[in-house]
């Protein structure tokens, strides 16, 4: 499921799309809150640039409203239903989630966003 090659793998590692051999990011660890949106400019190994063109991940806002969506939701049944509280409760632990998954959810936004227009290429890798 996650062996190199595969959209999730490079979605989840924040690998290059193209060939998976590196980090896009400059950091590694999305809890560094600093230098969460930090990036290469190109891959170190097959040379793709990652910005493909002026403002290429302003379409990113798109996926991590669906994300954050998804992390309300989620949240919301969590407390609502299996935890059992209240009403404003809820809401209270969907505001927490999406603060707590922010750093995540836009990483993970930035990673399916790129790879919705690059794919793995393995000659690509082998350079």
């Amino acid at each position: 499921m996650l062996k190199k090659g595969s959209k999730l793998n490079s979605i989840l590692t924040g690998s290059c799309p193209k060939c998976q051999n590196e980090s896009m990011y400059v950091d590694k660890n999305p809890l560094h809150l600093g230098k969460v949106l930090k990036m290469n400019e190109n891959c170190s190994h097959c040379g793709l640039k990652y910005q493909i063109e002026p403002s290429f991940f302003y379409g990113a806002m798109y996926v991590s409203y669906g994300l954050n969506v998804a992390v309300g939701v989620a949240a919301f049944i969590i407390a609502n239903v299996f935890l059992s509280l209240d009403l404003v409760q809820s809401f209270i632990a969907i505001i927490g989630m999406v603060i707590l998954a922010f750093p995540f959810v836009v990483r993970w936004a930035r990673n399916i966003y790129i790879n919705m227009f690059i794919s793995y290429d393995p000659d690509a890798s082998k350079e």
